[in-house]
């Protein structure tokens, strides 16, 4: 996993877009904002992930591939709507069981969106409340676990006023010292 400032340049979404001259962003600087990661090697990894799930409260999963040959027509429309900033009202989590891409997180209060490069064995998680989008990379295909505290479920909200003052990003500015 590879974090770094994203440069904001038009062109091809699916492209590194590395900030020139490259800004890396550290794990710890990443546990700031409240988004954790780990690398957890796909052979075997099925007890060390059910470990972080127990520990974690992450009672449900299922597998989603977003792929050509995996969404069929709907593909585009959904590659867009991943792409769009938005928060959701739960944590996002994510285990990358093959290929690769990016999540990008806006950095608060600068607004600057870091870039975070995911591939086989990646564990992410991202707050409830976190402005962010997904891509795919070059590859053109992610295959993913997806762990939820509850009821699987994916509603995201786009970034909006009323995005701005909902409970769960005020709740979540609070936690990384920023806001109300």
């Amino acid at each position: 996993m590879r974090a770094y400032y994203f440069d904001n340049l038009p062109g091809d979404q699916r492209l590194p877009h590395d900030l020139q001259p490259y800004r890396p962003v550290e794990p710890p600087e990443l546990a700031n904002m409240k988004v954790l990661t780990w690398h957890i090697p796909i052979a075997g990894y099925e007890d060390k992930l059910e470990a972080i799930a127990r520990d974690r409260g992450y009672k449900n999963r299922d597998t989603i591939d977003v792929s050509r040959e995996g969404m069929g027509d709907v593909y585009e429309a959904k590659i867009k709507g991943f792409f769009e900033e938005h928060m959701h009202e739960d944590e996002e989590i994510r285990y990358i069981l093959s290929g690769s891409g990016f999540f990008d997180v806006r950095e608060t209060p600068s607004d600057a969106w870091i870039r975070i490069a995911v591939g086989a064995g990646d564990l992410l998680v991202l707050p409830a409340g976190i402005y962010h989008r997904f891509t795919l990379d070059e590859q053109d295909r992610i295959k993913a676990l997806r762990l939820f505290q509850d009821e699987p479920k994916w509603i995201p909200h786009a970034r909006s006023a009323a995005t701005d003052s909902n409970e769960h990003r005020v709740e979540y500015l609070c936690t990384i010292g920023v806001g109300a």
